[in-house]
């Protein structure tokens, strides 16, 4: 599944979608193959602050507990209830129905790649 390009990428595999001063925040679909099936998905709730580059929650799967990492600052503005019942939507759907949270964002995200360089990016790191 190639990384859709209206996004923008960390490092440590979260995307983000911005949109009018909000963000929404997932992990991608190579984290997702990295975590293998995931079990529970802890989040922030709506009214925190986080800031860029902090743990925004935990991903926890089958083999694993995972920090996510927010790759903006801001509000948290809604968390994806859906999650809580269905965790394995990160894995079907990373960048649909398996998003994470929305931020209303502070400033402009830093250090971010475009989908062409996540993929470089990646490339890279699997040598």
């Amino acid at each position: 599944m190639a990384n859709p390009s209206d996004r923008l990428y960390t490092k440590s595999h979260e995307w983000v979608q911005l949109a009018g001063g909000e963000a929404t925040v997932g992990i991608t679909q190579y984290a997702q193959e990295q975590l293998g099936d995931v079990v529970f998905v802890e989040l922030p709730a709506a009214g925190k602050q986080v800031a860029a580059g902090g743990v925004l929650g935990n991903i926890e799967s089958v083999k694993a507990v995972s920090e996510v990492f927010a790759p903006v600052g801001g509000e948290v503005v809604a968390a994806n209830g859906e999650l809580e019942a269905h965790p394995e939507l990160v894995n079907q759907d990373p960048y649909g129905k398996g998003w994470l949270v929305r931020v209303k964002a502070t400033g402009a995200p830093a250090g971010l790649m475009d989908a062409a360089a996540y993929e470089k990016f990646l490339a890279e790191e699997s040598h």
